[in-house]
């Protein structure tokens, strides 16, 4: 997952979209490092703010993947919405413990997953798991909060509950956009404006609206393919190109 920095998730931590609702924080626990932040990953508002430490990722993964998560997240929904090409080559940003990854790379086996994260112990964590799952196809990359820091070109860039924690986003998405291979497709998923306040996501004051990412994303030189409201209960589901 991208550390909430000063850019982040993005390298996004999505969020690391673990946004799942715990009555606890891996922070909490005698598990995390004494250093750490206590970022709640349930977005409720507790310890909420840009700059999240993920220095634990065993003890976040209990909370990112939870599968009561499935619930809400409907990853396999969102795959399926995806149409992903089996040779595809995927950038999942802000990767965090690999909540999509794996799934992604199940679906691309002829092509390959850029596993982006800036925490250090998250692309540990995410090169560590692929290789227990047998993930040949995922590859984890060390990014910065401004700059996803991709090896090479990818057909589709995808994010999941990261955006509203990115600052620069228009330095950060001009790179995101120069990665794109011809054709290729920014996926943006982030939570509802008005999505109820006991929703899973950020406080209300956090969450960015569908239209205002729209309007920042076509500002640096996207154009919007589609969006969608109704897959997911309490988010949006944003397709673009890059048309600079």
């Amino acid at each position: 997952m991208i550390s909430r920095c000063r850019s982040c998730r993005l390298g996004l931590v999505v969020l690391a979209l673990g946004c799942s609702k715990p009555t606890t924080s891996p922070g909490s626990q005698s598990s995390a490092p004494a250093h750490a932040a206590e970022p709640n990953p349930a977005h409720d508002g507790h310890h909420h703010a840009h700059h999240h430490r993920f220095d634990d990722a065993e003890a976040w993964a209990k909370q990112f993947d939870d599968p009561s998560r499935d619930a809400w997240q409907r990853p396999e929904a969102v795959l399926d919405h995806l149409h992903l090409a089996s040779d595809a080559h995927v950038a999942d940003l802000g990767a965090g413990t690999g909540y999509f990854t794996v799934r992604i790379a199940r679906r691309v086996p002829s092509g390959k997953v850029l596993a982006n994260d800036v925490e250090p112990d998250m692309v540990r964590y995410l090169g560590e798991r692929a290789a227990k799952e047998g993930l040949t196809n995922v590859v984890p990359v060390q990014g910065t909060p401004s700059d996803p820091a991709l090896p090479e070109a990818v057909d589709v860039a995808f994010m999941c509950n990261v955006y509203h924690h990115i600052e620069d986003r228009s330095g950060y998405f001009q790179r995101v956009g120069a990665l794109l291979r011809p054709g290729g497709r920014l996926v943006v998923i982030d939570f509802e404006k008005d999505a109820p306040e006991d929703a899973p996501g950020p406080p209300p004051a956090m969450r960015v609206a569908r239209e205002t990412l729209v309007s920042e994303l076509t500002a640096v030189g996207f154009e919007l393919v589609r969006s969608d409201t109704e897959l997911l209960p309490h988010q949006y589901i944003v397709e673009l190109r890059w048309a600079p």
